[in-house]
């Protein structure tokens, strides 16, 4: 049975992460030489060494949630122990967090900090899931089957915006909205839905204007149509990132060539890490990663369209488009597509939090993948060869 189970991995999903993690880590190293230097004076090798053992938490905690099964994550015990503790984590930013970034997002312990609205991400996805899948029968008997998961998702977004973080929270959103619209739900309910949060949201929205759209966050809006017209304050981030995509052209300068991360682009190890990737390894090294991602977020989705269980679809589902969201507003945002949020890049950008969270999703994701290779070649394979039976002149029959 182990070696059963070990031949049903899909390794193609393993090998693919293990690349995008050595890749990151090596372009991590490349593009925070200067910046370690210049703006922390620390090693030049300070990040690296620093995403070096975060990887090896990754592997860690990636192995662990590959081998135990998925639908343990479903018990109710296990529920409650998510929506209590993202609650309780989220509460106690307020009083005990650290401000980076303008935002009260950060929890800081000794030399480290960790960001909880990362592992929020997947924990209401796992929340989604686990609910939706148990109200299939019910899916779109509104008050019993839709509104009750969509109260804690409520407080969860307005909890991570009043930090204020509206890019995590709007993220947080969008990949629940992938979960809930792959649940079952028809089109009327999902219509239904729609209505009532602009109902909420919207009114919301406009008496929070003022706090949302502050001075700094509106200088987002107005460099993104044109960095270069005022690019030494407002534009400067995307103006950096355009030179820096320009220079590298289709064959880039060369490996830890890049002319742009010596100061000119801010945050070039996270946020703008693929703008340093571009001008140093082209329009290949972008779509090297670009590839590996996509095969990520593809595969995901296949395999969420392959499992017969609703749970494990949905966690499939939830976890690729988390990725596929994640970095078209990454990159988006570094190619003047839509507006910079601060986005890091899955498995590129340096980074603890995001990392782990990433961990845990693969793990899942590729114990689902498993799960499904595993029933479809040994159990359908078992289940025929049980409806054998011989007939009276000695020839095989099958029994429906």
């Amino acid at each position: 049975m182990v070696k059963k189970i070990l031949k049903s991995y899909d390794y193609s999903l393993i090998i693919t992460i293990i690349l995008l993690c050595t890749f990151g880590l090596i372009m991590i190293y490349s593009s925070s030489m200067a910046w370690a230097v210049q703006r922390y004076d620390v090693p030049s090798d300070y990040f690296y060494q620093k995403q070096k053992m975060w990887l090896l938490l990754f592997a860690c905690i990636f192995l662990f949630t590959a081998i135990i099964p998925y639908k343990i994550m479903k018990f109710t015990q296990v529920m409650v122990f998510i929506v209590l503790t993202s609650l309780i984590t989220l509460l106690g930013l307020f009083v005990f967090g650290t401000v980076a970034g303008g935002a009260q997002s950060w929890y800081q312990i000794g030399g480290f900090k960790f960001q909880p609205s990362e592992f929020v991400k997947l924990a209401i996805i796992i929340y989604l899931a686990a609910v939706y899948s148990k109200k299939q029968d019910y899916i779109n008997q509104f008050n019993k089957g839709v509104l009750p998961p969509i109260f804690f998702l409520f407080i969860v977004c307005v909890l991570i915006a009043l930090q204020p973080d509206y890019g995590t929270a709007s993220i947080i959103a969008l990949i629940a909205g992938m979960v809930i619209f792959s649940s079952g739900m028809n089109y009327k309910t999902i219509g239904k839905l729609l209505v009532m949060a602009l109902i909420i949201i919207l009114p919301l929205f406009i008496a929070a204007k003022g706090f949302i759209f502050s001075e700094k966050r509106l200088e987002r809006f107005s460099s993104w149509g044109d960095p270069f017209a005022d690019a030494q304050n407002a534009g400067f981030h995307l103006a950096n990132s355009f030179i820096a995509i320009g220079q590298g052209g289709i064959n880039g300068l060369g490996l830890g060539k890049s002319i742009q991360k010596l100061g000119y682009l801010p945050e070039s190890h996270t946020d703008f890490i693929m703008a340093v990737i571009a001008e140093e390894l082209g329009i290949w090294g972008v779509g090297f990663v670009i590839l590996l991602l996509a095969y990520i977020v593809l595969r995901g989705i296949y395999i969420g369209l392959q499992c017969k269980d609703p749970f494990g679809s949905l966690l499939a589902i939830g976890i690729s488009s988390m990725i596929g969201i994640q970095t078209f507003i990454n990159l988006g945002g570094i190619s003047g597509v839509i507006p910079l949020t601060g986005v890091p890049l899955p498995f590129i950008s340096y980074g603890g939090s995001s990392l782990l969270m990433l961990a845990a999703a693969m793990g899942i994701l590729v114990n689902v993948s498993m799960f499904v290779k595993y029933e479809k070649k040994y159990k359908t394979k078992k289940q025929t060869a049980d409806t054998k039976v011989q007939s009276g002149n000695g020839k095989v029959i099958y029994m429906k």
